[in-house]
């Protein structure tokens, strides 16, 4: 005879997507904001039926430009109905990074059963605050350190890039330099095709093998 426990329906754990987006005054050139609206836009209407039986997908998005602030709260995929972002202001990255490690550790917020989540870096520029120690306690964090982190330069130069490699850490991947518009798309498909193989994996939290994959999807293209 089994026993009870065998018969009760586990619930979904929530896998957590978290961005990190610079939204600071220089994002408004050649559109920027505006295709990056469009590419979170795309991704979570892709995610939205990508639940199973293990996982079940949340988003939460931080910005940082001129002030921090939660764009969006930890919402389900499919009960997402998207505001577009807006750019102004200076770069506080350091902000951005202490409001995560804190939305992270709430498990008021998060419950304890999530799985290590996804955290997703994107600026085009260098920050404007004092960043370094706030992404080292970030990073040193108990979910953080457990994270899946990716990282994109919106033409950032290289000092910028330096600081999102840092974000990263000893992660398999380097910083997704985005040259043209659709490098942003190409790279909100990859981290939608990433969280849609660790929703769909035997163990969310057990490392996947990632590559960029640099092919032609005929995306308009035009240089920032």
């Amino acid at each position: 005879m089994k026993n009870l426990n065998d018969l009760i329906i586990q619930k979904a754990r929530p896998l957590p997507v978290i961005i990190l987006a610079d939204t600071s005054g220089s994002m408004a050139s050649d559109n920027r904001i505006g295709v990056l609206n469009n590419a979170i836009r795309e991704m979570i209407d892709s995610l939205k039926d990508e639940n199973t039986l293990r996982a079940e997908i949340y988003f939460s998005v931080i910005t940082f430009g001129g002030s921090v602030k939660s764009h969006l709260g930890f919402t389900k995929a499919n009960e997402i109905n998207w505001t577009n972002l807006t750019a102004g202001g200076g770069t506080p990255m350091g902000g951005a990074f202490t409001e995560t490690k804190i939305f992270l550790e709430d498990k008021n917020l998060i419950p304890s059963r999530s799985y290590a989540p996804t955290l997703v870096l994107l600026s085009d520029g260098q920050p404007t605050d004092n960043w370094s120690e706030a992404l080292k306690q970030l990073i040193s964090s108990p979910r953080a350190s457990k994270a899946l982190r990716i990282a994109m330069s919106i033409g950032a130069g290289q000092d910028g890039t330096n600081v999102l490699k840092q974000f990263l850490g000893d992660s398999e991947l380097d910083v997704f330099q985005a040259v043209q518009a659709r490098d942003i798309k190409k790279f909100f498909r990859f981290v939608t095709m990433s969280v849609s193989q660790r929703a769909k994996s035997v163990n969310p939290d057990q490392p996947i093998s990632l590559t960029f994959d640099d092919s032609d999807d005929n995306l308009d293209d035009f240089e920032f």
